[in-house]
């Protein structure tokens, strides 16, 4: 076997365990759209960069067939300690920021992200549902304002450093509870018309793909760490019906 061989054989094993990889964390972390909300193709490309590009090159430089076979196991065992241990540390990063709630937040959405969420925040929760941060696929839940001024104050400030309500658990509770007041917050479909003239076609074909008229649709603001969405809702119920790709505010 020469080095090209070696290369090649190395980059085809890389590239299935990157597409698997990724795949799962399409499937279960990044459901379409919070990939490209979140800004998960800066972290695709390293992830790729780490594992499909680095350790097949490092492969094709170091191997070589004259050498006694013991040591060339021990090279190539060494890269391939090395890449899995990027593979590791890149995929602890890619599940540190990936989304875990959706939260209708006063008069939008918020793409919570895992290190959104501080441990000490967690203590203070009740409700067991919301103990612990998820490992699934994002749920969609709405967030209560506390009633308590000191307690308002704390999260004002808060806000001041970043973590707005959004990232206090102790009062998360289920959609369905707040979906009411997110319709009311909600605007009318028509107006994204009159916002994006631009992308009349684009607004056509989502109501076709809902089975909806434009009179059975509002939307709301979804605010996240890359790109922002429109959240599409029935215009009865507030239930989400889905996603569109333009700005929203």
């Amino acid at each position: 076997m020469n080095r090209w061989k070696a290369c090649a054989i190395h980059l085809g094993i890389s590239a299935l365990i990157g597409t698997v990889v990724i795949a799962t964390m399409l499937l279960i972390w990044y459901p379409d759209p919070f990939f490209t909300a979140m800004g998960g193709n800066d972290l695709v490309i390293i992830l790729l960069g780490v594992d499909v590009v680095l350790g097949p090159l490092v492969t094709l430089i170091v191997f070589n067939p004259k050498k006694r076979a013991a040591l060339l196991r021990l090279d190539l065992g060494i890269i391939g300690l090395v890449q899995a241990a990027a593979l590791a540390y890149g995929v602890s990063v890619i599940a540190e920021v990936r989304p875990v709630y959706m939260v209708f937040t006063v008069d939008r959405f918020d793409l919570v992200a895992a290190n959104d969420i501080k441990a000490a925040e967690l203590a203070r929760v009740k409700d067991p549902r919301f103990r612990s941060i998820p490992w699934g696929r994002p749920a969609t839940i709405a967030v209560k304002s506390p009633t308590e001024p000191a307690e308002q104050m704390r999260i004002i400030q808060s806000a001041l450093e970043g973590s707005d309500l959004q990232t206090f658990p102790q009062y998360y509770t289920d959609y369905e509870a707040l979906a009411a007041m997110a319709l009311r917050k909600s605007k009318p479909y028509s107006a994204l018309r009159r916002r994006h003239p631009e992308s009349l076609a684009l607004l056509d074909k989502r109501l076709a793909d809902l089975g909806r008229r434009e009179d059975e649709v509002h939307f709301l603001p979804l605010k996240a760490r890359k790109t922002d969405y429109c959240v599409l809702l029935d215009a009865k119920s507030g239930a989400v019906l889905g996603f569109l790709a333009l700005y929203p505010w």
